[in-house]
């Protein structure tokens, strides 16, 4: 079958690229800008917002266990996720109770791991079959075109004070036309797939080495998820301009958008070595607003941690592939570990928050989860150099 004219490289990358944007931009992370938004129009309490992120990541967990069930269509995934981040986002809007807030986030977190899934499925899948794998870089810098977009937006409303229910409804607009652009996707007839490349099982690791990347990626997702969830109040609360605050979360986006980009050049670093030392710059990140309070501290924090989570996550993942024979069953775990470091994130922040402890203890925890498995990185046996980060995804 000729599928040139329906299936290109660029148009497939490009629209992979915005199904990420509409998943991760808007499903997962447009909840950290609005979280002031609401704070202001409806009194959300910090506590409750750190609620409502864990129903988020509760669902992206039971998402990716979901998707992973034997038979599950990628093309069925990817619709169905698109357009649950769309109703889920418009329901966001409503003046509710905090109990049907905590359904939609649920939603919208099951809805982004079935994006996430089914895009890396057809995308990657057919742009090897095209003979342009290295494109695969272009759909994975959706996560932080993403970012960056739904944090302009929320910017803009909260210049123009337009209120939180009006930045979800712009927010699920933006999700609805980012879906009928990647419509494409699932309607396309794909080429055939390429083989898929052997992973190197050489240096396969024990079941002792395996549970330590498991225990490492989990780590990374406790450590990452509270600055990716509190930045922007963390700045309304030292300033309370959105003319200033708001800059926070697209520059955290746009970090995570060029490091996509650039993660080539990490190409001749180890891999375990190279995750290793994102981490120690993200923990960096990740105490900088505790060790000096302010709108520096905090543009800082998004840079070190926005400009690594994406590196970590690709190294991660690569590591999982090339390490042992069985790759999907690692990965699997991996992610699993990955979405239950991040649930148990804003849990902890909650707990401590109960207990009148401030937000920077959090930090400092999470500081800790990713100084530790950073640790266990440069202690394990390194892996051999990777080929180019954004040729891999799978």
């Amino acid at each position: 079958m000729d599928t040139a004219s329906t299936s290109s490289p660029w148009s497939t990358a490009l629209r992979g690229l915005v199904a990420l944007a509409v998943a991760m931009g808007i499903g997962r992370f447009a909840f950290t800008p609005q979280l002031p938004l609401m704070q202001a129009e409806f009194g959300l309490s910090l506590a409750a917002g750190g609620w409502l992120a864990g129903a988020n990541y509760a669902g992206y967990l039971c998402g990716a266990l979901l998707a992973g069930r034997r038979g599950a269509s990628p093309r069925g995934l990817l619709r169905a996720g698109l357009w649950g981040v769309a109703v889920s986002t418009a329901a966001m809007a409503a003046d509710a109770p905090t109990a049907f807030w905590l359904a939609a986030r649920f939603v919208a977190g099951v809805a982004s791991a079935w994006v996430l899934v089914g895009t890396a499925a057809l995308c990657l899948t057919r742009l090897a079959a095209l003979g342009r794998p290295a494109l695969g870089g272009v759909v994975f810098a959706g996560v932080g075109a993403g970012i960056a977009a739904a944090g302009l937006l929320c910017h803009a409303a909260a210049l123009k004070e337009a209120g939180a229910a009006a930045s979800w409804w712009w927010l699920a607009m933006l999700a609805t036309a980012g879906t009928l652009f990647a419509g494409r996707l699932w309607r396309d007839a794909a080429p055939d797939a390429a083989p898929a490349a052997s992973p190197n099982t050489a240096d396969a690791p024990d079941d002792a080495g395996a549970l330590r990347l498991v225990l490492c990626y989990g780590l990374f997702g406790f450590g990452y998820i509270l600055p990716a969830t509190y930045l922007p109040a963390q700045a309304r609360l030292l300033i309370d301009d959105p003319a200033m605050f708001g800059w926070v979360w697209p520059v955290f986006g746009l970090a995570a958008l060029i490091s996509t980009l650039c993660a080539a050049l990490l190409a001749r670093w180890p891999r375990r070595r190279a995750w290793a030392a994102a981490q120690l710059v993200m923990a960096a990140g990740v105490l900088a607003p505790a060790l000096a309070p302010g709108l520096g501290s905090l543009l800082f924090a998004a840079l070190c941690v926005g400009g690594t989570f994406m590196l970590v996550t690709l190294l991660g993942l690569q590591e999982a592939r090339t390490a042992t024979a069985d790759a999907r069953r690692l990965m699997a775990a991996m992610t699993a570990a990955f979405a239950t470091g991040q649930l148990a994130g804003p849990l902890a922040a909650n707990a401590l928050l109960g207990l009148d402890w401030p937000l920077d203890a959090a930090l400092w925890l999470a500081a800790g989860s990713l100084l530790a498995s950073s640790a266990l990185l440069v202690r394990s046996r390194s892996a051999h150099p990777p080929p180019a980060i954004h040729t891999e995804q799978a």
